[in-house]
């Protein structure tokens, strides 16, 4: 049992409180999801011919500056890099790094712990965008670690969070693998973000 919350902002005053209402309400599903919370915001483009990483350490003195001008939250920072291929690049040089999220406005944030505990050290009060997705996780299929926290990235600026579990989750991660995706947990949904990653660049689209 998990809990999914989202907001889509009709108005620049719900623009600019949308990480208030979206920490509200994943607070009200804290009891659904107690072990991890994580949100995903869409704001702030990068621009032409950049790309925005959401970036998570294990090591609390983490150095970001080091990548450039980075907002950091917590356990996370948002970094803009130049380059189509910033992710790639930074996979090969920073490996200790775990990419949460790549695009032009997508910035990906999630954390084990009380989701309102989380909704405080990230600050989401203070977040504005023009919509959002929130996810607060009761774990079933794998271990609580905040790698295996929702939303999990399916590619550019497209995320999934779920509610549920895969029975068939080990056989298709190993199809997968074989295809080139590349897993951080043992978690299902991270086996359901790449089966769409897979699908979408192969040409599948998201259109009715």
């Amino acid at each position: 049992m998990c809990g999914i919350v989202g907001l889509f902002a009709k108005s620049p005053e719900v623009e600019q409180r949308l990480g208030a209402h979206l920490g509200a309400m994943l607070g009200q599903m804290a009891d659904r999801g107690p072990d991890s919370a994580g949100i995903a915001l869409y704001r702030d483009p990068a621009p032409a011919g950049s790309t925005k990483l959401s970036l998570f350490s294990e090591d609390p003195g983490e150095d970001w500056s080091a990548l450039g001008d980075a907002t950091v939250h917590a356990s996370h920072a948002v970094v803009v890099l130049e380059g189509e291929d910033a992710e790639a690049r930074l996979r090969a040089e920073r490996p200790d790094l775990r990419i949460m999220s790549a695009g032009q406005r997508i910035e990906i944030f999630k954390e084990e712990g009380d989701p309102r505990g989380f909704v405080e050290r990230f600050g989401l009060a203070a977040m504005s965008g023009s919509h959002g997705l929130g996810h607060t996780r009761m774990a079933t299929e794998s271990r609580v670690t905040t790698e295996g926290a929702h939303p999990f990235s399916t590619g550019l600026d497209l995320c999934l969070v779920h509610n549920g579990s895969l029975s068939n989750h080990n056989r298709l991660r190993r199809m997968l693998r074989r295809e080139g995706i590349a897993f951080q947990t043992e978690n299902d949904t991270e086996v359901a973000a790449g089966f769409l990653e897979w699908r979408l660049r192969e040409g599948d689209t998201l259109q009715a």
